[in-house]
């Protein structure tokens, strides 16, 4: 028999993160959206999750805005 699912410690972690995000962005919360792709709810729960990723891997940078090349309009 293969084991293609995740181990139970990490589901019940993953749940509470979940559920923490739900309360703290006051989104509605439902258990059985976990991992549901096509749910509202999940799907902005991972794009929030790939934020604070992107976040922290640019952590301590200096963003400074380009120049902006202006557009030569005097025709």
């Amino acid at each position: 028999m293969a084991n293609n699912f995740p181990p139970v410690q990490k589901i019940f972690d993953d749940l509470d993160k979940f559920r923490d995000y739900c309360r703290f962005e006051g989104k509605v919360f439902n258990e059985a959206d976990l991992y549901k792709d096509g749910a509202y709810v999940w799907e902005a729960y991972k794009k929030w999750q790939g934020w604070i990723r992107a976040k922290a891997r640019n952590s301590g940078r200096d963003f400074t805005q380009r120049p902006r090349k202006r557009a030569n309009r005097s025709e």
